[in-house]
């Protein structure tokens, strides 16, 4: 699927701007190490990228025309020029970057023009490693190189000195709500998942997951529960429903996030800060409760689940921990 300009530039102003300028004074880099989160356009902007050099009518120096052979053909994924490794299983194998070396070796199909994308350049085995290493240094003048990976510190010295290092930025709270409510995601329920994925796919599968639907349910209810004062009823709760739902530490630590919004969300409420709201729906309920607490008293409660999210990654007693909070939430006082 094609990606315009203005939607990847968007997505990453400083990298597009970066590829603007190369394409339009024709200083083409022979590698690329493209460097960021999952979900921030590596791929999308290299594939982008690819198309543009390939294209036979580019449109102000910069942009492809989407309509050449090539345009086309790297839109649909079967361009015989551009070719795109990816781990076979757990990692990158020396015979994968030995295939793409063969296929470089013979003329270009339809261009001049070679073009390759190695992503998760992370995961090759030292073999691979060390079988791109002699093909980075020595470059055809007509190849070009983006290697994707989210752990630039798994890239060999060798490897990343040998590419022009381009870091991609996490998206914005508001990019990542504009895109979901694209997607067909509901503007009241966009924020949340915006505050715990950077990830657009990520978050698509969320909201068709049963657990985390059922996950939102029970931390809105323990809410409810704690905002009455009734810390018997909460402790009951979490030991029937809460702890039976967030069994791994991943689950607790995302409930707490969930949790930490809500509190921080009574806190935006007593600011009138509605842009900010990541429970927009939740307004009106939470509003009396918002007004009759200080905000000392919110921000020890906001202070206590981080402190519990911390503890939580040490090999502590989980249910425990929650009993914990839960006192410390209903006493606002700060977490010991």
């Amino acid at each position: 699927m094609e990606n315009t300009w203005n939607e990847l530039y968007n997505l990453q102003p400083t990298v597009m701007k970066l590829i603007k300028n190369a394409l339009i004074k024709d200083r083409i880099a022979h590698a690329y190490l493209f460097e960021g989160m999952r979900g921030t356009g590596k791929k999308e902007i290299g594939l982008y990228f690819a198309k543009a050099l390939f294209c036979l009518n580019l449109k102000d120096g910069f942009q492809p025309c989407e309509q050449c052979i090539h345009c086309q053909r790297i839109n649909h994924g079967n361009h015989p020029d551009l070719h795109i490794v990816e781990p076979d299983g757990a990692s990158i194998k020396k015979e994968q970057i030995h295939l793409l070396q063969q296929e470089f070796s013979k003329k270009g199909m339809e261009s001049s023009q070679k073009f390759y994308m190695l992503i998760g350049a992370d995961q090759m085995t030292t073999n691979a490693a060390n079988s791109l290493l002699k093909f980075l240094e020595e470059p055809n003048q007509k190849t070009t190189a983006i290697l994707i990976t989210e752990n630039i510190q798994k890239i060999l010295p060798t490897i990343y000195s040998r590419c022009q290092h381009v870091s991609f930025k996490p998206l914005s709270k508001n990019e990542m709500i504009r895109l979901l409510v694209n997607k067909g995601v509901k503007p009241e329920k966009a924020p949340l998942y915006a505050h715990l994925t950077n990830n657009v796919e990520e978050a698509l599968e969320m909201k068709e997951d049963e657990w985390f639907l059922q996950a939102q349910k029970i931390v809105l209810k323990l809410y409810e529960i704690l905002s009455k004062n009734q810390l018997m009823d909460a402790l009951l709760f979490l030991h029937s429903d809460w702890l039976s739902h967030f069994k791994e530490r991943s689950q607790i630590d995302t409930g707490l996030d969930m949790l930490l919004y809500i509190y921080k969300d009574l806190l935006y409420i007593q600011l009138d800060s509605d842009d900010m709201l990541v429970y927009p729906d939740q307004k009106n309920d939470w509003q009396k409760n918002a007004l009759q607490v200080s905000k000392e008293k919110l921000a020890n409660q906001i202070l206590a689940i981080l402190e519990t999210k911390k503890r939580l990654q040490s090999n502590v007693n989980g249910p425990l921990l929650m009993e914990q909070l839960l006192i410390k939430l209903q006493e606002g006082s700060n977490f010991v």
